[in-house]
């Protein structure tokens, strides 16, 4: 029986975490009745159309605690004298003492709030990433006696100290992450014999494949050779560390000086300065368009117009990293030959030479010599491409993957899911 539940987010809605705001979407047409909970106000200038669908009503928490001090003071007066009390603030002050930091302070203030402002009826919470949100949401599930359960996904997992994460889902109902290679890693963390490993299910994210599939041209014949008709290499992703973009700057560089080619880059991040910088001085100036961040049906616009994707994924200095790209899911969906690398679920998606090119990450040119061979031979890049859209349709489709996480939150009778684009 699904049980009304509130969802814990770090910031709503996010243009960025679209793919969360369709599993509510999706969860609400099942019948579960939902309450989103937001630790920040949204700061994105856009929405995606699936925010405008979303009936469920959205608290905020204060962001900064120190700018509602009466609403933090009554939530604690109201709070403290709760059977779960003295066990939360053990534990939050056990966690405080090994993370000294003002944003710990701000995760219990934020759960007191919480607690006690849960509206009425909210039998379950679900926090969505093991960092901050998770964080919270334990805090409040044991001030307000609630069970609770968590979806994680990458940058939480790899940037959480291990001590934390083996705490939390030993204290949480059940958890599901987006890759294998996440479950394995968590599982491994926590050690296969231990029961609390039995909580952790692989749930993918899934997309819609109708969504993108009507962007799907028959391929190409693009070589190289027409200075008037170069091929068109796409990347669509943040200017953030992890993406590698530096890689694949520096990987277009070094093609062959005959071949021609256009590369464009959709999205924005706090490294898109330094990437202008990087390709100035690589002389690629004229070769690149930069696009910045765009909404979804004019990225689907450029997927059809383009002949490779590609994404340079890496692990970032503090460990961060991709999960499994839902834009390579959606590139292979519109039958793009796709060129990444071989770090964290890509290779659960990606299988090299088959569905497309992997190459090591930090491998400039590796990457070189696989954009190369897709340039140069429009009939591989076909055959490749054709081959991805049919496993991501079967294997990615997300009305399948929807059904796993529809389960776990007590629904049984799936309705049939709707593509939002």
């Amino acid at each position: 029986m699904p049980r009304s539940t509130a969802i814990v987010l770090k910031g709503y809605p996010r243009l960025s975490e679209t793919f969360i705001a369709q599993e509510i979407y999706e969860l609400e047409r099942c019948g579960l009745p939902v309450t989103i909970v937001s630790l920040r106000q949204p700061t994105d200038a856009r929405i995606h159309p699936v925010h405008r669908k979303i009936k469920a009503p959205v608290l905020y928490l204060p962001e900064y605690l120190y700018r509602q001090p009466l609403r933090l003071f009554r939530a604690w007066f109201r709070v403290r004298r709760r059977p779960g009390y003295r066990r939360a603030l053990s534990i939050w002050l056990g966690d405080l003492k090994r993370d000294r930091s003002a944003n710990r302070v701000r995760r219990f203030g934020q759960a007191l709030v919480l607690a006690n402002e849960m509206p009425t009826g909210v039998e379950h919470l679900h926090a969505h990433f093991l960092h901050t949100p998770s964080s919270v949401t334990r805090y409040a599930s044991i001030l307000s006696g609630l069970d609770w359960s968590a979806s994680a996904h990458a940058v939480d997992i790899y940037t959480t100290p291990d001590w934390e994460i083996v705490e939390k889902i030993a204290d949480c109902q059940w958890l599901v992450t987006c890759t294998d290679a996440n479950r394995r890693h968590l599982v491994d963390l926590i050690g296969a014999e231990d029961r609390s490993a039995t909580k952790i299910g692989l749930v993918y994210h899934g997309t819609h494949t109708a969504g993108f599939e009507r962007a799907r041209q028959a391929p190409s014949q693009r070589d190289g050779l027409n200075p008037s008709d170069p091929v068109r290499i796409l990347s669509v992703g943040r200017a953030v560390a992890k993406k590698g973009f530096p890689d694949l700057l520096h990987a277009l560089a070094s093609l062959p000086v005959e071949l021609n080619w256009r590369f464009t880059h959709v999205g924005g991040g706090e490294m898109l300065g330094e990437l202008k910088s990087l390709a100035a001085r690589l002389d690629l100036e004229d070769r690149i368009t930069w696009l910045g961040a765009l909404a979804q049906e004019q990225v689907i616009e450029q997927y059809a117009e383009a002949d490779i994707f590609a994404l340079a994924c890496r692990i970032a200095e503090d460990g961060d990293r991709d999960g499994l790209p839902n834009v390579l899911m959606e590139a292979q969906s519109t039958g793009l030959a796709c060129v990444s690398t071989c770090i964290s679920g890509i290779p659960e998606l990606i299988e090299n030479g088959i569905t497309g090119l992997l190459v090591d990450e930090n491998n400039p040119a590796g990457l070189s010599r696989a954009l190369n061979r897709l340039i140069i031979d429009p009939a591989r890049r076909g055959e490749l491409g054709a081959r991805a859209a049919e496993y991501v349709a079967e294997r990615f489709e997300f009305a399948s993957c929807f059904e796993g996480l529809a389960h776990k939150f007590g629904l049984r009778d799936i309705v049939k899911v709707e593509t939002v684009a």
